[in-house]
């Protein structure tokens, strides 16, 4: 197994990482609406709030050599369900054709008062793949 940090980014205050990588899977931690760098949450409206966790999961996907286009599975886990219009329409934006097992999950409450914590489960890329979709090659793969 080897854990993923991200770049320029503090190690979470929790006992746990961003992220892990074990037989050709990414697990990713839940991800909260936050500043990556500065670790302040951003408690505006849902469909940012959506975007920003959606964005912290694709950057500990690509810092352990995936992206979103090879994600397994999603847990949503957002604080009232009635907003779970708006964060699906975020999320259809941001995922655009790809459609992969999700589930969501109504809590009462999420850390920072925040509205959507994301987890998510990918396929790290292979070689092939990355050629084709980013021009280059998996990290460590050299």
């Amino acid at each position: 197994m080897q854990s993923v940090y991200l770049k320029d980014s503090p190690k979470p205050a929790g006992h746990y990482s961003p992220g892990i990588v074990h037989n050709g899977l990414v697990y990713v931690s839940g991800q909260l609406p936050m500043d990556l760098i500065t670790r302040e949450p951003f408690a505006g409206p849902i469909e940012k709030q959506t975007e920003l966790a959606l964005r912290n999961v694709e950057a500990v996907l690509h810092q352990a050599g995936s992206d979103l286009t090879h994600v397994l599975q999603m847990t949503i886990y957002v604080s009232d369900i009635e907003l779970w219009g708006k964060v699906n329409e975020t999320y259809a934006r941001v995922m655009g054709d790809h459609r992969p097992a999700r589930a969501i999950v109504p809590v009462k409450d999420l850390h920072f008062d925040t509205k959507i914590e994301i987890q998510a489960i990918a396929a790290v890329r292979t070689v092939s793949d990355s050629k084709r979709v980013r021009g280059g090659s998996v990290p460590g793969s050299d």
